[in-house]
């Protein structure tokens, strides 16, 4: 087997179970999901549970997530990140404090007694509480200077997401402490390890982006280094395992068995930002061709649709499918495989997905 040939069965054999487990259990193992909040034709955390927990169906996630051990948080991307990870993600570095150190103060103060005396509160009670004032927010718009301080406070681990009211985040305070910080060398080695085994293998390059920020928010102030200091560390400790493959290196941590066996003949509809398909360089190196999320791009540019979900074949992504409503349209970069296999494969994942999108 050749190397790309490998990648592709570890790429596909890592990440996605050939028997889907239990919501909890599942979240266990990945530590991490990430979330979208564009539903079309479902939420990108649904659409990346729906391939790794049996029988899953749209709204699982909202209606269980007060009782399973995870926090809507920030790691490579926003998501859902199990609770025991959350002391090497905490305290984060506050650059506006001269120590580094976030403490609350004014709004974010009173925002804070206010949530803590209430216990889950929706961002509209602490608008109607404190007054309705507008202040610029990341994106240049306009937010509610309450709402922004609510979302301060959870970045910073003082408060969390409690559940989801109409896709509205209620917030409530952090369970327990924080308590003493990790060495912030300590705490990046464990996150790079996190993500690398999320995304395995994935190129050097693209592990060192996604976690650049969380090497300044562990507490490393001057400048924005990259985790490219902390991933060639990791593979000197022999933490992490590598491949160079026509100029790029592809990590992945060392204690990952390597899958043999032969991918299941089985047609996956992925999420754009499942795992398999995160990484864009390896996607392009692996499959062969540019798969580009096309939601935000304008309609006559578009080349495979709003919402395009990479159709994997075996470990071959092949096309892509949309879907609106019950119908699914699927595209080919060449053409369909031959043979009734593939076919009553791609019947039986458009059956999967329409039962995952219908009630209970």
């Amino acid at each position: 087997m050749s190397t790309l040939g490998w990648l592709r069965r570890q790429a596909v054999g890592w990440s996605l179970p050939r028997r889907g487990g239990t919501l909890g259990s599942t979240l266990a193992e990945l530590e991490f999901v990430q979330a979208d909040p564009i539903q079309a034709p479902a939420r990108a955390q649904e659409l990346i549970l729906r391939q790794r927990v049996a029988g899953y169906r749209v709204g699982d996630l909202d209606r269980h997530y007060p009782s399973l051990d995870v926090d809507e948080d920030f790691l490579y991307a926003y998501g859902f990140v199990a609770r025991r990870l959350r002391r090497f993600l905490h305290p984060r570095y506050d650059r506006h404090s001269p120590d580094g150190r976030y403490v609350p103060g004014d709004l974010a103060a009173e925002v804070l007694a206010f949530v803590r005396e209430r216990g889950v509160v929706h961002p509209r009670d602490v608008q109607v509480h404190f007054g309705h004032e507008r202040r610029t927010n990341a994106w240049g718009g306009t937010s509610s200077s309450t709402t922004m301080e609510l979302d301060r406070l959870r970045h910073h681990g003082l408060l969390r997401v409690a559940d989801r009211v109409g896709g509205v985040r209620r917030y409530e305070a952090a369970a327990a402490p924080l308590g003493d910080p990790l060495n912030p060398v300590d705490r990046l080695r464990r996150l790079v390890l996190r993500v690398a085994r999320t995304l395995a293998p994935v190129s050097e390059k693209t592990l060192s982006t996604a976690v650049s920020r969380l090497a300044l928010w562990a507490g490393r102030p001057h400048g924005r280094p990259g985790g490219l200091p902390v991933i060639r560390d990791l593979l000197a400790r022999g933490e992490l395992a590598a491949v160079d493959v026509a100029g790029t290196r592809y990590v992945w941590p060392a204690d990952l068995v390597p899958v043999d066996a032969d991918p299941p003949a089985r047609v996956r509809f992925l999420a754009p930002f499942d795992p398999v398909v995160w990484d864009r360089r390896r996607f392009g190196q692996l499959w062969g061709w540019e798969y580009r999320f096309e939601a935000y791009t304008p309609v006559e540019q578009r080349v495979h649709g709003y919402y395009a979900m990479p159709l994997l074949w075996r470990d071959r992504v092949i096309g892509w499918a949309t879907c609106q409503g019950r119908e699914v349209v699927v595209g080919y970069v060449e053409s369909a495989p031959a043979g009734r296999s593939y076919a009553a494969a791609l019947d039986a994942e458009i059956v999967r997905l329409r039962r995952f999108l219908a009630p209970e």
